[in-house]
């Protein structure tokens, strides 16, 4: 028996990685390109559109290889190349020097294809169709709401008339195998129930649920379920779709990313994490500690295995020591029972329904909920921004929740955006500011992710890409 694991890149010799040239058709996703669309694509001029399409589709090609770092991923294949070839009949693409892990006898295989001209179809549409269209007006909170549903709907991820059925899955990329089984344990309960899955499309409790789901849907003999994977430029390295993903959306940035997961999904379950685990808790609580969402009901279970209690009970503690107990009000924390979650999950599921059909609210899509412009507007983090968060409780709830959000943000930035990254090398930690009665519960949760590993991939020595100043 061979001893080749299939994840790790092929090595022909050391540090010289075996890649693949070939001409790619298109799968049901993009059969056609306008000649300026084509040109944009290949003028790496046109405000980096090229630069962008190019490392999303290195990162999709590297789907299943243990590498969490986009700047080590563009430099361990600086000779990876793509580009359009229109033809009279539609289009093809051409690599060169695409990671071999992606084929099969010299044939892409098919789920990766699919998902490469996924990004070709979001690239095009979000800066053709959204970006300095003044038919979006990025600076209102309606506006990027509108402009989240037509990138759904483009994405063809909108399905009017079925009943509420989708559950986001959210947790960490690299948690360990205990809690790996465990998130297809409860993927298995979900598709039993037929629940469908959505998650950041990744590795680890982005791709357990959806795994143990398809189980669940074949003894239910559901031939059409939805393993929907949600994702964005920066973070698309980090957490390469996972081959079951056969719904794939790229989202501009981080916060249209969150605000479709909870447009879209009838409840969320988080499995153990890191900084970026938290960051989505962050989110959905400050959205849910708003005033005006007190009535909309939206189910939200913490959940993993009996080994990971202590974590959950250390988020329980930094939610109630900086948020508060009305913030631990909206969450149910459920240990090592997964037909106990999958149950929460869909009879919470069933009171979303009936307030949608008595509110004449769409089954498809949240627009109901009301997501303040916190929480929309992108973060940039830079040193200075990242300096200047206000963290502290002279604040409403909602807007201190924003603000962690944010601060969190930048933590995965640095941990693991190529642009993160360099910034810290060229400029040194980011450091955060606030109220010691915040900071202390921020430096704590911190610290316990960094003895965790659950900051980077498990074997990797962590270096801390932040200061907390107390």
């Amino acid at each position: 028996m061979s001893n080749l694991n299939p994840n790790q890149p092929i090595l022909t010799e050391p540090g010289v990685y075996k890649t693949v040239d070939a001409l790619i058709s298109p799968i049901d996703q993009l059969n056609a390109l306008s000649k300026i669309e084509v040109a944009k694509l290949l003028d790496s001029s046109q405000s980096g559109l090229y630069k962008l399409f190019r490392s999303c589709s290195l990162a999709v090609l590297n789907t299943g290889n243990d590498l969490d770092d986009g700047k080590e991923l563009l430099e361990r294949y600086k000779d990876f190349d793509i580009s359009i070839v229109q033809q009279e009949r539609g289009i093809k693409l051409a690599v060169k020097n695409a990671p071999a892990n992606a084929f099969v006898d010299d044939k892409m295989i098919r789920g990766i294809s699919e998902h490469l001209f996924t990004v070709l179809r979001d690239v095009i549409y979000t800066n053709d169709e959204i970006k300095g269209n003044p038919k979006f007006n990025l600076d209102s909170s309606e506006g990027i709401t509108d402009a989240v549903f037509h990138m759904l709907r483009n994405a063809n991820l909108l399905q009017p008339g079925l009943d509420p059925n989708l559950v986001v899955c959210w947790g960490g990329h690299s948690i360990n195998r205990i809690e790996y089984e465990y998130t297809k344990e409860v993927g298995y309960q979900l598709g039993l129930r037929s629940l469908d899955i959505c998650t950041g499309c990744g590795p680890g409790a982005m791709k357990g649920p959806m795994k143990g789901a398809t189980i669940g849907h074949a003894k239910q003999r559901i031939n059409n379920g939805r393993y929907i994977g949600i994702t964005e430029p920066g973070i698309i390295a980090a957490e390469a779709p996972n081959p079951i993903v056969n719904q794939l959306a790229i989202m501009p940035d981080i916060e249209k990313r969150l605000e479709a997961f909870v447009r879209l999904g009838h409840g969320i379950i988080v499995f153990p994490g890191g900084a970026g685990t938290t960051e989505e808790i962050l989110y959905i609580l400050g959205i849910l500690l708003h005033p005006d969402n007190r009535e909309i009901p939206f189910p939200l279970v913490f959940t993993g295995p009996e080994s990971s209690a202590d974590y959950f009970a250390h988020i329980d503690r930094f939610i109630g020591d900086t948020l508060g107990a009305e913030a631990q009000s909206h969450y149910k924390i459920i240990v090592n029972d997964s037909e106990a979650v999958a149950r929460e999950m869909k009879e919470g599921i069933k009171k979303v329904r009936e307030f949608r059909k008595q509110s004449d609210d769409a089954y498809y899509f949240n627009w109901q909920l009301r997501i303040s412009p916190d929480l929309q507007r992108p973060f940039i983090p830079t040193h200075e921004n990242m300096r200047n968060l206000e963290l502290h409780k002279n604040q409403p709830v909602n807007q201190l929740a924003a603000n962690l959000r944010r601060a969190f943000s930048g933590i995965v930035a640095g941990n693991v955006k190529e642009e993160g990254i360099c910034a810290i090398e060229e400029f040194g930690h980011f450091e955060l500011h606030g109220d010691p009665e915040i900071m202390y519960p921020v430096d704590e949760l911190l610290a316990s992710f960094a003895r965790d590993n659950r900051m980077k991939l498990p074997g990797r020595e962590y270096i801390p890409c932040y200061k907390v100043i107390k």
